[in-house]
């Protein structure tokens, strides 16, 4: 069975957001397609993610320097534990969906910290004489994007930075084969925004259909 990952960082409800609402859409048709695969879904907001602070610095340090997991503090045993059940997770699902609003030309910080808690040597990466090599190849994701203003071409390209970071660290783990569906310009162009939404979820549909029918090669 094929597990699918769904992961969001945005405060809002669906209702409310465009980077939600669609990446709904995309996953009720993706659903439709293939009704027996499992679908995870992890809200950011609503979820533990720890930030890499001074207690899993010390708890991790404590059990490199071959302490027991008796010797952490109770602060440091629980976000411990709670970042590499979120690496597991990760690693364990096949596909991936990211759905993001882009927030200050990036994205919520939440999903940093999330990143954080996946980017683990030697199990969604390992080091090598040649350098870093991803552990994760032959995974699709694709990111769903909401994005006030244009960011897709002209100028303004040079300051989205959200995606291609998130691009950029999933092609550092190994997920290679990562789509882009960016919902953008409902700030600029306030009038167009009930069109520039139902074309994105035309093209989410289109997408979850592709999406779908990938295959995993892990």
């Amino acid at each position: 069975m094929v597990t699918v990952l769904y992961i969001t960082a945005n405060p809002k409800t669906e209702d409310q957001s465009f980077s939600l609402s669609v990446g709904r859409e995309f996953l009720n048709e993706y659903k439709s397609i293939n009704p027996n695969d499992q679908v995870i879904e992890l809200d950011l907001f609503k979820s533990d993610i720890p930030e890499i602070d001074a207690d899993v610095l010390t708890g991790w340090g404590k059990l490199q320097q071959g302490g027991s997991f008796d010797d952490l503090t109770a602060s440091e045993k629980a976000k411990v534990v709670r970042l590499n059940e979120l690496v597991e997770q990760f690693v364990a699902a096949d596909k991936y969906v990211f759905v993001t609003p882009m927030w200050n030309l990036s994205f919520p910080p939440v999903l940093k910290a999330y990143i954080d808690s996946i980017c683990v040597a030697g199990k969604t990466f390992r080091y090598t004489e040649q350098g870093p090599q991803g552990l994760m190849g032959g995974k699709p994701a694709i990111h769903i994007q909401a994005r006030g203003g244009f960011y897709s071409e002209g100028p303004a390209t040079e300051f989205e930075f959200g995606d291609r970071y998130l691009r950029g660290i999933l092609a550092f783990v190994g997920i290679t084969d990562a789509t882009t569906l960016p919902i953008e310009g409902m700030a600029a162009v306030p009038h167009e925004a009930d069109r520039i939404k139902s074309e994105a979820i035309e093209q989410a549909k289109e997408l979850a259909k592709t999406f779908a029918g990938q295959t995993v090669n892990a």
